[in-house]
């Protein structure tokens, strides 16, 4: 039966869209025209994208009250575009360009883009993006360059392993960290001219000087002034990232100090240390308002299975798709390191290793202690509880589990008789 309904205007009478580029950008205002609501005034112009042009495209929109201005993510051209709309008082809208495709069989121009753009915006058929707050987001600069001040140190420390390999010194296949105080005290001296291999083996210390006779096989090989020089800078590449990232550190600390509260509750998560912590605070904020639920927040991150439907079958593997690649990360390590804990994420994780594999797992994991973020910076009373490692037994009925175990025996052929234990 057809009904009558009536629809809302969901048009936005004062909006704009950029398209950007890097030396300049095509900017798209769309307005209604006086005396006519229906027809729609339109204005197309070019700008440079220095800082004074920008100024004067931010007093222009100001001066036509513009609602919304609307840009695509164009790497990161539109970050000075954004902040000074921002500045400006003005609503700057970032969303991803895969939401406003043009449509196909049209030429395509800066000038066609930012006029479909600017059609799709006040229509309200896009959606923004998360841009965090500028406290945040310098957070997240910290953050992201200690991530990969981290990974640079680690590539530094492979090519020291295999230098070593090359000069037949398998220093790698004894120790279990080469750049530990011995190791560094092997090399110190294998860089001064030490190629003893006994007296390089007795530099080791504590529990390494188990060890002796294996070290002693590790240093017969021929390293020469070639492998000494190439040594020698990369051992001060890496202590001199190693003093960066200490300094990083730092000045995360400093702009942690408005948040610590909230890291300090998430630190309480197994897996998570100050560090994750900061990270994560970094990336999704503390204002859980722009995620209405924990299922948003795990939507947003791409820590939920993907949904493709069609004639009633369920298409393709679940896969979560691509999200965060900083958040992903953090949750990642945080889940394989909560994996070894006694606790309720532990044996969640090694239930879902068993019977689903470990990639699954870790995503699993890591998608409960995202929803677990969301209750604690939602809630700021909220605290972190573990349910304890024995939750899933706890809440398992014994008979539903003996009559199961039952069945399994008897399909394969058993007779079972239960005997209650002595």
């Amino acid at each position: 039966m057809l009904a009558e309904i009536q629809d809302e205007d969901q048009i936005i009478a004062r909006v704009a869209a950029i398209d950007i580029g890097k030396a300049e950008l095509v900017c798209c205002v769309r307005v209604p025209a006086e005396g006519d609501r229906k027809k729609r005034l339109q204005e197309v112009s070019m700008h440079s994208t220095m800082t004074r042009s920008l100024m004067e495209l931010a007093d222009h929109l100001v001066d036509l009250r513009i609602e919304r201005v609307v840009m695509e993510a164009t790497s990161d051209y539109w970050k000075p575009v954004f902040y000074l709309l921002e500045a400006h008082g003005l609503e700057a809208w970032l969303v991803n360009a895969r939401d406003v495709k043009h449509l196909p069989g049209r030429p395509k121009t800066d000038v066609l883009d930012s006029v479909w753009l600017c059609k799709v915006a006040e229509r309200q058929m896009i959606r923004p993006s998360f841009v965090p707050p500028a406290p945040i987001r310098q957070l997240r600069d910290m953050t992201r360059y200690r991530a990969d001040l981290v990974g640079t140190r680690t590539a530094e420390k492979n090519r020291v392993e295999k230098l070593l390999e090359d000069a037949c010194i398998k220093l790698s296949a004894v120790a279990s960290d080469i750049f530990g105080v011995s190791g560094r005290e092997m090399m110190a001296a294998l860089l001064a001219g030490e190629r003893n291999p006994g007296r390089l083996a007795q530099l080791a210390r504590t529990r390494m000087r188990a060890k002796i006779s294996e070290l002693e096989e590790a240093f017969t090989g021929q390293f020469d002034d070639h492998h000494a020089f190439l040594l020698t800078r990369m051992l001060s590449r890496i202590d001199g990232i190693d003093t960066d990232i200490a300094a990083v550190d730092e000045q995360i600390e400093a702009q942690l100090a408005p948040f610590a509260v909230a890291a300090e509750r998430l630190d309480e998560i197994p897996g998570i240390g100050p560090v994750a912590a900061a990270a994560i605070l970094a990336e999704i904020g503390v204002d859980m308002s722009r995620f209405p639920t924990a299922g948003h927040l795990c939507s947003w991150a791409k820590f939920s299975p993907g949904i493709n439907s069609s004639a009633g079958k369920t298409k393709g593997n679940g896969s979560t798709g691509h999200g965060n690649p900083y958040l992903a990360r953090i949750l990642g390590e945080a889940a394989v390191g909560a994996r070894k804990t006694h606790t309720f994420l532990g044996e969640r994780h090694q239930r879902i290793a068993r019977r689903r594999g470990k990639k699954r797992a870790i995503v699993a994991t890591g998608r409960s202690i995202l929803v677990i973020i969301w209750h604690l910076l939602q809630n700021p009373d909220a605290r972190f509880n573990d349910l304890g490692a024995d939750y899933f037994s706890r809440r398992t009925n014994p008979d539903t589990k003996k009559n199961s175990h039952v069945r399994q025996l008897e399909a394969l052929g058993y007779t079972v008789t239960l005997a209650p234990a002595a």
